[in-house]
């Protein structure tokens, strides 16, 4: 019986005197001559020698001591299968639930079954203070925390994608659990190296949309596992979440917008045929954008593009539309949607409703939304920034005045409208705004 030696090295595991047999993603490092593989390998390559009957020396992870934890929740039938089904899958896998359904708690739960100490990783500073006050909130245990101007390690521990990426060579060996919220942006290249870089063996993901339409997401499987429990919005309106209604609103462009829209799509069009660009994969979009490098008439088809683009989603009709939603809503939360800046601040200085976008800064975020929890403002509007990655307060009504054509968006943005208890509603209700006889009908009917 061979005797094998796992240590973790700079986000790698390296083994040294297992037989010259093949292991999983272990390769030779023709540098330093010794057998090492990512380190996400760890509870591959210790099971599989373990099933080979080798005597593993396993010294690769090195865990700090974590008492017994209690999350103290009762979970709900749903939670209570995603948890199952996650601990079916020796711990590995992706839950895919509604925003507002409750995915935190199911997390909390695992951190305490699980019994190791857990990274928490996120992708904004407003998702890690709230992932610190909920980990404080629920587990007598210091909680460290890895950015937002911090850099604290404990057992338990939260951190933005950027900081766990950055510190990943040097405590990749310290945590038996990652726990990965809005997993779908692992997907991102650049994001992959924080799963690759960690041994934890246990690993679980977090997201209310988890298929990308770059095909990432398979990447995202590799490194976590994959879906194990899966719920939309439908399976839970009504008892768990709110019921809700989708109406969709066509508005008409005026005599001069639709001339500007019909001149400035045309142009697009033209180019594009002549091109013969056919726009069937993101890829062809890629084409045009890497030819408007050094062609100028490509590039005006772009410029052209995002003019028409600007007339349909920002038509004086949508105004007109959204004063008559907030009139039929009054008392009642209400977010307004929308993917343009300027048009926020046009719908904020017209309705006197409070703004959000990426130039808000973090404090003046933080005290809309919170007078917006507590019933000081019953209104907010925003630019794709309240999407995901923010805690929003609940509202009983959305109003999406443009968008993409993303389904990941729309069911971010259903969700805002869908946690329970929201104004007491019992239907919650989303407005689309679509532009009639312009290709925000396509997007719109993409998104859904």
């Amino acid at each position: 019986m061979s005797s094998v030696t796992l240590t973790y090295e700079d986000g790698t595991i390296r083994v040294t005197g297992a037989p010259d047999e093949p292991l999983p993603g272990v390769e030779t490092d023709d540098r330093s001559g010794t057998r090492r593989a990512a380190a996400y390998r760890y509870r591959e390559i210790r099971d599989v020698l373990r099933d080979r009957d080798c005597d593993v020396d396993d010294r690769a992870l090195d865990l700090p001591t974590l008492p017994p934890l209690d999350s103290g929740y009762t979970l709900r039938e749903y939670q209570r299968e995603a948890l199952d089904a996650w601990e079916a899958n020796d711990r590995r896998g992706v839950l895919e639930l509604p925003t507002g359904s409750g995915k935190t708690v199911i997390a909390l739960a695992a951190i305490a079954a699980a019994a190791t100490p857990a990274l928490v990783v996120v992708p904004t500073v407003d998702l890690l203070e709230q992932w610190h006050r909920e980990l404080s909130a629920t587990f007598d245990v210091p909680v460290g925390r890895l950015g937002g101007g911090e850099q604290t390690v404990e057992a338990l521990t939260v951190a933005t994608y950027d900081s766990a990426y950055l510190r990943a060579d040097e405590l990749g060996d310290r945590f038996g659990l990652l726990v990965l919220d809005e997993v779908h942006h692992l997907g991102g290249e650049g994001y992959r190296d924080v799963a690759r870089l960690f041994a934890a063996p246990a690993r679980l993901g977090l997201t209310a949309t988890f298929e990308r339409p770059d095909g990432a997401h398979e990447a995202v499987a590799e490194l976590v596992g994959p879906v194990v429990y899966d719920l939309d919005p439908d399976d839970l309106a009504g008892e768990h979440l709110a019921d809700y209604e989708v109406r969709r609103i066509e508005v008409e462009l005026t005599d001069e917008e639709r001339e500007r829209y019909e001149e400035a799509q045309g142009t697009f069009l033209d180019y594009v045929r002549e091109a013969r660009i056919t726009f069937r994969s993101g890829s062809d979009y890629q084409e045009l954008v890497k030819r408007s490098g050094n062609d100028p008439r490509a590039r005006e088809a772009l410029l052209a593009k995002q003019r028409a683009r600007e007339v349909m989603m920002n038509a004086d009709a949508k105004l007109a539309e959204l004063s008559r939603i907030l009139d039929r809503h009054r008392g009642e939360r209400v977010i307004v949607f929308t993917a343009h800046t300027a048009l926020v601040y046009r719908i904020s200085e017209r309705f006197l409703i409070p703004a959000i976008t990426a130039e808000t800064g973090t404090e003046e975020r933080r005290e809309v939304l919170s007078r917006f929890r507590d019933g000081t403002y019953s209104r907010v509007v925003a630019a794709n920034v309240l999407d995901e990655g923010v805690d929003v307060p609940e509202a009983s009504v959305g109003v999406i005045l443009s968008g993409s054509g993303s389904e990941r968006e729309f069911t971010q943005r259903l969700g805002r409208i869908l946690r329970p208890g929201a104004d007491g509603a019992k239907t919650a209700t989303l407005y689309e705004l679509v532009t009639n006889e312009t290709a925000e009908e396509r997007v719109a009917r993409r998104r859904r």
